[in-house]
C-alpha cells in the first residue's frame, strides 16, 4: 500500500509537491489537479470519459485539508471541493503526469478547443508608451 509521506504546498507558483513511501513523488500544478479532480462531478456517475474541463488555467488552490488518514481535499477558487484524492489517486496523478496532460490536450484538439496557458503580468503597457515616445 502507498502512502503519502510528505505534501508541500507551493502557494505562489500555485503547486503541491507530493512524497509517496514508495520513495516517488512529484510536483501537480492547480489546474491539473482541478482537471482531474475524482468527483463526480468531474469523473461522472457511471463510469465512462470522464468530463472535459475547461478554462481552469488560472485556477487557484485555496484550501487543502487531510481527510483521515488517506487522503487530501482540495478546495479551489472556482468553489469546487468535492473531491477527495486518496493516496493511490494522487500517485497515479504524479506517476502518470506526462500521458495524462497529453491525453487532456489531445481531447481539447479534437473538440477543436485551443488551452489558454496562464499568463503573467507583463509590462506590455510601459514598452507601448515608450515605443510609442520614440516614434514621434
Amino acid at each position: 500500500m502507498i502512502n503519502l509521506t510528505q505534501i508541500t504546498w507551493h502557494k505562489s507558483k500555485n503547486t503541491v509537491t507530493l512524497k509517496f513511501s514508495d520513495e516517488t513523488g512529484g510536483t501537480l500544478g492547480a489546474e491539473y489537479l482541478r482537471i482531474f479532480s475524482p468527483s463526480a462531478e468531474v469523473r461522472g456517475h457511471g463510469g465512462g470519459e470522464p468530463m472535459l474541463v475547461l478554462g481552469k488555467e488560472q485556477v487557484k488552490i485555496v484550501a487543502i485539508e487531510p481527510v483521515g488518514r488517506y487522503a487530501l481535499k482540495f478546495t479551489f477558487d472556482d468553489g469546487h471541493n468535492s473531491g477527495l484524492y486518496d493516496w493511490r489517486t494522487l500517485h497515479a496523478l504524479c506517476q502518470q503526469q506526462t500521458e495524462l496532460w497529453q491525453g487532456y490536450l489531445d481531447r481539447l484538439a479534437r473538440v477543436g478547443i485551443e488551452r489558454t496557458p496562464a499568463t503573467q503580468v507583463k509590462n506590455t503597457l510601459f514598452t507601448d508608451v515608450l515605443a510609442a515616445s520614440q516614434s514621434t
